[in-house]
């Protein structure tokens, strides 16, 4: 049996903003008549000539005329909505109604007032038939134009928020398959280095490349667990360093300390999965291969305001004035843009007697 599927969120969304349209358009009509009704009451207190039910006769029998037509124009929208781009051929298109519209008008109104004073044994007096076919023409057609640039604004309002919730699908889509490419690159990328590093020492001394193998399966499995999932918490993405840390240690037994000062209230934020490993791997390669002495490797994960910081720091290395970046920082860079634009950043420097990477990411889209 197939199952039926889920409506998704941006469909809701415009189809909320579709139905939306009516309402306002039906509330403004509301209120227009409304008030057009209490002007004419207003002026039927003032002059004694006039009963008081006169005025909502004359508004009332309009305002039946003009909803239908109203109605008419809404219910034909879609037909006109490819034409929202070209304005003047939009409203050309609804105004070939206009003498239909005059004409309606005339039928049905005039008939419904003077059938209601004639059922109040009253005569329904009004100018000659020339004069009133000038003066209703000429204020339908003021009318229409109102209101049919109500109608297009609200329309053209619907048509930019469709197009929006468009633009901002493909954007997602967009941004999930740029994602997707630079974990896809990350991934056999990071293998590669581990395997290397086991490959190092299986001649050597097996029992500790026999360590490092069930390290890196541990490894792997965490890394396969997040696949497919872009966010995972910091104290994951924690752990998976100090994971790929003990696979280096090995094969660096006496060259490098790892130190770990991180703030275990941060450990639930979520944080692009694999998204540190790279700035521990370049502490490695840039800082701990190229040196004898032993290196100092430390890991710091702090709240700084609003910002959740990330510091990698190692020491034996300081970068060159025209250095110039991996494709793992690349790679890092570029994903804390596609999740959080300008508000993350990634920044390479001196700092002490080494270099510091430091991941900043914002709080308010993550934690809060």
């Amino acid at each position: 049996m197939n199952a039926t599927p889920r409506p998704d969120s941006a469909d809701i969304h415009m189809k909320d903003e579709a139905a939306f349209l009516p309402r306002t358009l039906a509330a403004l009509w509301a209120v227009f008549w409304l008030l057009m009704i209490c002007v004419a009451l207003q002026d039927a207190l003032r002059n004694s000539g006039v009963r008081w039910w006169e005025p909502v006769l004359w508004e009332g029998s309009s305002a039946l005329v003009a909803t239908g037509w109203m109605l008419f124009a809404v219910r034909t929208r879609a037909r006109h909505a490819r034409y929202l781009d070209r304005p003047l051929l939009w409203f050309g298109t609804y105004l070939l109604w206009l003498p239909l519209i005059i004409l309606t008008w005339l039928a049905v109104v005039y008939p419904i007032r003077h059938a209601v004073y004639a059922a109040a044994g009253l005569t329904y007096a009004h100018p000659g038939w020339g004069l009133v076919v000038a003066y209703e023409s000429v204020k339908l057609t003021i009318f229409t134009g109102l209101w049919l640039g109500i109608l297009f604004g609200i329309d053209s309002h619907g048509q930019w928020q469709l197009q929006r919730q468009r633009l901002l699908r493909m954007h997602k889509a967009l941004a999930e398959a740029q994602l997707a490419q630079l974990q896809g690159q990350l991934r056999p990328h990071f293998l590669f280095n581990a395997l290397n590093t086991v490959s190092a020492l299986m001649h050597t001394d097996v029992d500790r490349a026999d360590r490092m193998i069930a390290t890196l399966g541990d490894l792997l499995r965490i890394s396969l667990r997040t696949n497919g999932n872009e966010m995972t918490p910091l104290a994951e993405e924690l752990r998976t360093l100090a994971l790929y840390a003990d696979i280096m240690r090995e094969r660096f037994r006496d060259r490098v300390t790892v130190s770990w000062h991180t703030d275990a209230a941060l450990a639930e934020i979520p944080v692009p999965a694999l998204l540190l490993q790279p700035l521990l791997e370049n502490a490695f390669r840039h800082g701990v291969e190229p040196n004898v002495a032993r290196v100092h490797i430390e890991i710091r994960a702090r709240r700084d305001n609003d910002a959740l910081e990330v510091v990698v720091h190692n020491t034996g290395s300081m970068l060159a004035p025209e250095h110039h970046e991996g494709i793992g920082l690349r790679n890092c860079r570029e994903r804390l843009g596609i999740i959080y634009g300008d508000a993350a950043s990634l920044s390479v420097r001196n700092e002490g007697d080494g270099v510091a990477a430091c991941v900043r990411i914002p709080l308010s889209e993550t934690a809060r």
